[in-house]
């Protein structure tokens, strides 16, 4: 290292925002299965407590030796369904109240993983965890939930789909006094992966080790800034500049991850390597995408400009890390992301343009206020889309969409925190319920099949 490269380090903490913006340690509950309900939410809370236990430390002396922000402690844990399954209840609200006092008594921010993989049909556990869903998240702070729904290997599931836009609703209004902050919490997926660092829609996969550490990395910030030097140049120098910010950024949570992988004494996973937004001005996914030459987000040209991103970060970012897994790309959270809110609030910016941009960006719709007299059935319908733009492009995408109780479009609907403040949106006035009760399986596409 030389000086130039530590002041630049430090400018791009201080003053563009950089951040990891999580650690996130995944633990396997498998050996937690137990046919009592009840001994085996003490083995899962004695489990994640003592594998947890030191996370927020090491994480605050990592912050404040190396001088770099770290947003988020978080915890992601296997499925929910899969250990419940093996016990006789009826409703697994317990466990989700199980892994909130883990959480809270860890002092972290989030705990993944009250979750289930539907993507070719229920398990006696899927079901009724999916079933839990509302009143688990009514009655928990810090607990996240998500379910996959489809995969490109097999297709979507539509009965699937069609009871997650109802739990959706029921999450709503269970949780109508904060606005339906509930569904926030909630992510319904298309190829889910299993390496995740963030919320809502982590967990820890079947496929991963006993304890894993997992890093997010964020700086839309940081490249802005650095767009900001290349103004009017050709993309072949705008997709160098950004390619060359992710590397740096990723050096960084590379770092970070190792360093905290030795010192809590737990293998390093991966770096996801997702530009994710705050609602912090200078802070914005959408403020990138101006910079390149759009008037506002949500114009034409909007498509394009995110594919350059998110390819370039990917790019940039697999040269400067041994490991690179999660979604890895940028993410468009309208509530999360100041130049978003903006865009929608000026008219640019619709659901359909934003639907359009998942099948290039990291995730999906996330984090977007609708109406909250939105039927079920469009919600499933808003759910099938997207699930369908992940199956044929075999890439991951999502829904965290909240129809905020007592909300029309135009109104505000405020979160606080990372999770920001929501317009409410416009959604099409044309019904999907016919579509939604056909039920059964959309098929695999014919691509899926490659071996």
């Amino acid at each position: 290292m030389n000086a130039n490269n530590i002041l630049e380090t430090i400018k791009m903490i201080e003053e563009e925002k950089l951040d990891i913006r999580t650690i996130t340690m995944g633990i396997s509950l498998l050996d937690c299965i137990d046919s009592d309900g009840d001994k085996a939410r003490a083995k899962i809370y004695d489990k994640i407590t003592k594998s947890a236990e030191n996370l927020v430390k090491v994480g605050e002396q990592i912050e404040s030796e190396f001088g770099i922000p770290i947003v988020n402690k978080r915890v992601s844990v296997t499925p929910i369904s899969l250990i419940g399954g093996a016990t006789n209840e009826t409703s697994y609200v317990k466990f989700a109240e199980t892994l909130d006092k883990a959480a809270a008594s860890l002092g972290i921010d989030f705990l993944g993983g009250f979750s289930a993989l539907v993507h070719k049909g229920y398990t006696k556990g899927d079901k009724i965890l999916i079933n839990s869903i509302p009143e688990a998240l009514a009655t928990t702070n810090k607990v996240c939930s998500s379910v996959n729904v489809g995969s490109t290997r097999c297709g979507i599931n539509m009965d699937a789909v069609k009871e997650m836009g109802e739990i959706i609703k029921r999450t709503a209004e269970l949780t109508k006094d904060t606005q339906g902050l509930g569904c926030a919490k909630l992510v319904v997926f298309a190829n889910a992966v299993e390496d995740n660092p963030f919320m809502a829609g982590a967990f820890h996969g079947v496929g991963e080790a006993e304890r894993i550490i997992n890093v997010g990395v964020s700086g839309p910030g940081v490249v802005k800034r650095a767009l900001e030097k290349v103004k009017g140049g050709s993309f072949d120098l705008v997709a160098e500049t950004v390619k060359k910010t992710a590397f740096k950024i990723t050096r960084m949570g590379q770092l970070v991850a190792l360093e905290a992988s030795d010192r809590l004494g737990v293998p390093f996973g991966i770096v996801d390597l997702s530009l994710a937004p705050t609602p912090a001005v200078g802070d914005s996914v959408a403020h990138i995408l101006e910079e390149m030459g759009l008037e506002v987000v949500g114009t034409h040209g909007t498509t394009a400009a995110l594919a350059l991103l998110n390819d370039a970060v990917k790019k940039g970012g697999v040269m400067a890390c041994g490991h690179v897994g999660g979604l890895s790309g940028a993410f468009i959270p309208v509530s999360e992301d100041a130049g978003m809110i903006d865009a929608v609030l000026n008219g640019s910016l619709n659901l359909e343009k934003l639907e359009a941009m998942t099948a290039i960006c990291s995730v999906g719709l996330d984090m977007i206020a609708i109406p909250g007299d939105a039927s079920a059935s469009t919600i499933s319908a808003m759910i099938a889309d997207e699930a369908a733009i992940g199956v044929i492009n075999n890439k991951t995408t999502a829904v965290r969409i909240i129809p905020a109780p007592g909300t029309k479009v135009g109104d505000m609907v405020e979160f606080g925190g990372l999770l920001g403040r929501a317009p409410v949106m416009t959604i099409n006035k044309y019904s999907s319920f016919d579509f939604i009760q056909r039920g059964g399986r959309i098929p695999a596409p014919i691509h899926s099949f490659k071996n």
